[in-house]
């Protein structure tokens, strides 16, 4: 029997899987990483030796090129023996419902009957706006407006290298209901030192009364949200439509949507 379609030790056949490349479940898949050697067949040889130890095998080194001093960008593509159980898979799933925007704009004005105050900003040395403006701006993002577009919704985006002291300073001063932070910057962790500083921060000045945290960015797991000290984590992919409708969920009383 193909490894793709054997039965788990408690689950219904197909729940262990294989990964896919030129057939099913050849096990086949592409890695790249940087090893600091010059160009040239020692850094292949160096980069089979890692795929090999990493148990892909065979492997093959499908591209390569130096990227400044002694250092080799490769690409090693060949085949892993690992199984996947997708029963022992666990992901946050989504525990809200997903609505439109007339929908979030009808819970906020029956539920609060007033605005949702909202403020936006990238902290500490973190430059990279696209992520914040993707979920605020008009514009928005995968063909959804931002917040600025939901009436309802009071937002302010304070742009790019926002210190904590000014952020917690501006959401006391704007009564802010809900504070969202994009870091993309991501470099030793920049982004779980400067959540959990941010956690800190709010909880220090505002205590019990701080406004929703909610954390974002393409390096961040959904699952950390109470390791970082924040209520919500988004990762990468997120669209305005989702967040929106976690504010819904998170700051407006229940029952106001129906």
């Amino acid at each position: 029997m193909p490894e793709q379609g054997r039965r788990g030790h408690d689950g219904p056949p197909g729940t262990v899987i294989r990964p896919y490349g030129d057939t099913t479940g050849d096990g086949m898949v592409q890695l790249s990483f940087t090893l600091p050697v010059s160009p040239g067949p020692r850094a292949e040889g160096a980069a089979l030796q890692l795929a090999q130890k990493m148990g892909i095998e065979p492997a093959m080194v499908v591209h390569s090129h130096g990227i400044g001093g002694d250092f080799t960008f490769l690409v090693v593509y060949g085949s892993v023996r690992h199984l996947v159980d997708l029963d022992a898979v666990q992901v946050e799933e989504r525990a809200y419902p997903l609505l439109a925007p007339a929908e979030v704009n009808g819970a906020i004005r029956a539920g609060l009957r007033r605005k949702l105050v909202v403020l936006g900003a990238c902290i500490g040395t973190d430059a990279h706006t696209v992520g914040i403006d993707a979920i605020l701006n008009l514009k928005g993002f995968a063909g959804e407006k931002g917040l600025e577009y939901y009436r309802e919704l009071s937002v302010a985006n304070l742009g790019a290298q926002v210190s904590v002291p000014e952020l917690v300073a501006r959401a006391r001063t704007e009564r802010a209901d809900a504070v969202l932070v994009s870091q993309v910057v991501t470099q030793k962790d920049a982004h779980l030192r400067n959540t959990r500083e941010l956690a800190a921060a709010f909880r220090e000045a505002m205590g019990e009364a701080r406004p929703l945290l909610v954390v974002g960015g393409p390096r961040f797991d959904p699952a950390m949200a109470a390791d970082l000290g924040v209520d919500k984590v988004f990762g990468r992919g997120t669209t305005p439509g989702e967040v929106a409708s976690y504010l819904v969920s998170a700051l407006v009383p229940t029952g106001a949507a129906a």
